[in-house]
Order: structure tokens, then C-alpha cells, then sequence
């Protein structure tokens, strides 16, 4: 199956949750690469790459998030030239600052 790369931002009660470390364990678990990160306007944002069919799960689980998170929304966003160099190297999945 051929290789996907997805930018994703999650609106809703997102931030103060476990989010982005829910996020992380989810994808070293699905052997998904990418980076997550707070955003200042309280949604996450996350870029998942690896095999079309765990970027897709790794989507659909981001549509519920850990126990404590409301998700409103979960939006794609054009992938930007340099997203996947923001992965820190010797790092599979990153947890980035807020942006």
C-alpha cells in the first residue's frame, strides 16, 4: 500500500487534555511518523505519515481523542513543503512547541 501524508487540525476541547500525548503513543502504536503541537488559538495540529491505512486510522481516532477531549472538529490542511523536516531527527513521531 503506498505511503500517506496528512496535515490535520483538531478543534474543540483539545488543549489541557493529554491530547498531544494521546497523539503521540496512538501513532508510535500504528507505526505512524509525523509531529503534534498546540496551537495559540487552542486547537492541535498534527502531520501523520506512513501507510495510507494507519494515517487513515490514525485520522479516524483523532475524530474522538483521549477521555477527557471533546473534539468539534477535525480539519485537513494543505501539507506544507517542510512539514515532515520539522520531525526532530532521531525521532519518529515529535512533539513540536506551540505554534
Amino acid at each position: 500500500m503506498e505511503d500517506l501524508v496528512r496535515q490535520i487540525v483538531i478543534r474543540g476541547r483539545v488543549q489541557g487534555v493529554g491530547f498531544r500525548y494521546w497523539t503521540m503513543s496512538e501513532a508510535i502504536r500504528l507505526g505512524v511518523a509525523g509531529w503534534v503541537r498546540n496551537r495559540r488559538d487552542g486547537s492541535v495540529e498534527a502531520l501523520f505519515a506512513g501507510p495510507a491505512d494507519a494515517v487513515a486510522a490514525m485520522v479516524a481516532r483523532c475524530r474522538n481523542g483521549p477521555e477527557f477531549a471533546r473534539v468539534d472538529a477535525v480539519e485537513d490542511q494543505a501539507v506544507t513543503a517542510n512539514a515532515l523536516k520539522m520531525i526532530r531527527p532521531g525521532e519518529r513521531f515529535s512533539q513540536l512547541p506551540t505554534a
